[in-house]
């Protein structure tokens, strides 16, 4: 079994970034990878302007507190006033231009109107309550390099600077589907010995998260030649194909033998609890091309995990994202573990009103409540007994998915 740190290496090797990109309006990129640089033509801001509600003035005019001007002009957002008069005041509303000739802003909280006049109350500083000209972003930085994921932020940095639409990489195609003669989809009767197939909702979401475009290929029995039949329709037209179940050694499980059949099998086990069974590979496309493919194990929890793990990074390398793993937290664990596995163990918990960690009772694969109560996995090294009080590195769900 090669260890995950192996196994992620294999995987990122084995993954070519998709050349293809596409045109979409900046208000349809949430989530998109952005293909080519964010350039900003003008300065953020394009002009000093007030960050307050007051007055624009000289300061050399007002030597001291309690100071008289009269207010010569009027100056609210999206209006240029005239250059300010010495002596003068200008009512200033945020966000508005500053007059030439003003070099300070006093609030309206510090100041008294007065009829055609205003006592200003305090003496204000040079430049005070003023946003100078391209201090957010100067004409000609990139705001935005390729490879960036779109965040609400940063569509709204790209609308800033003027950008209507943005080149970005097309979505990976994926094809999902599950092998099993026992599974039924919910609304099926559920005859003897049957389960509903909760991974195909599980996956098919997760992919969604993950900004892919998913063809769902439904169940395919438990035979060898029903299964190199899906993966040959499956490789034509996607980037991935992501199975689940049948990747295990019994008499049924059919993928490892179709896919060798079909294309090649580059990594079969890792050594991580649950998700020990984990094919990746290459299925041949029917015009010279290949479609990766990676097999999860059939129980729900190895399913999911397996997806954070080792489906996630692919899907990064696909779009051309850099390899990065998720930080994770140091906290305290407010449970015993003292019969850890062999194998690097990821263990569904949740942080509790004390700030330590809490284990859901059941870490059973087969037990998706427990991926449900969670908030995150604890990462736990083959062999480490946990006890109460000790420190452990928790990842939350929320820096893996999407």
């Amino acid at each position: 079994m090669l260890s995950l740190p192996e196994a992620l290496d294999r995987l990122r090797a084995g993954t070519t970034p998709l050349a293809e990109t596409e045109t979409v309006s900046t208000f349809d990129a949430l989530g998109r990878v952005l293909a080519v640089d964010v350039r900003s033509l003008l300065d953020v801001p394009p002009h000093d302007n007030t960050s307050m509600d007051g007055y624009a003035l000289r300061t050399a005019d007002v030597r001291e507190a309690a100071t008289v001007l009269p207010v010569a002009q009027r100056i609210a957002a999206g209006q240029v006033g005239q250059v300010l008069a010495p002596g003068s005041a200008a009512r200033i509303f945020t966000g508005a231009p500053i007059p030439e000739g003003a070099d300070a802003v006093v609030p309206q909280e510090q100041c008294e109107a007065l009829d055609g006049a205003v006592r200003v109350n305090v003496v204000p500083p040079v430049g005070q309550w003023i946003r100078r000209r391209g201090e957010d972003v100067v004409a000609g930085s990139t705001v935005l390099p390729r490879g960036s994921r779109l965040t609400p932020q940063a569509l709204g940095l790209a609308a800033s600077v003027g950008t209507a639409t943005l080149t970005v990489v097309r979505r990976p195609r994926v094809a999902l589907f599950s092998t099993g003669d026992e599974l039924v989809m919910p609304g099926e009767p559920l005859k003897p010995g049957a389960i509903y197939n909760s991974n195909r909702y599980t996956l098919r979401a997760l992919l969604q998260a993950a900004g892919c475009e998913v063809s769902d290929l439904g169940i395919v029995p438990d035979r060898l030649d029903a299964t190199r039949e899906a993966l040959r329709r499956a490789a034509s037209g996607h980037d991935l194909i992501l199975t689940s179940g049948g990747v295990s050694v019994g008499e049924e499980d059919h993928l490892k033998p179709a896919a060798a059949a079909e294309g090649r099998i580059d990594l079969w086990q890792i050594a991580i609890k649950p998700g020990k069974p984990l094919a990746f590979g290459a299925i041949r496309g029917a015009g010279g091309g290949e479609a990766l493919l990676i097999g999860l194990p059939g129980n729900p929890v190895s399913s999911f995990v397996t997806f954070l793990l080792a489906v996630r990074p692919v899907l990064h390398a696909l779009q051309g994202l850099p390899a990065a793993e998720p930080a994770g937290l140091t906290l305290r664990a407010d449970f015993d573990w003292p019969k850890p596995d062999v194998r690097r163990e990821f263990l569904r918990a949740r942080r509790n009103a004390d700030g330590g960690l809490e284990l859901f009772a059941n870490q059973s694969s087969g037990v998706l409540t427990s991926a449900v109560w969670a908030e995150g996995l604890v990462d736990n090294p083959p062999g480490q007994a946990i006890a109460r009080g000790d420190a452990v590195r928790f990842v939350p769900f929320s820096e893996w998915l999407p």
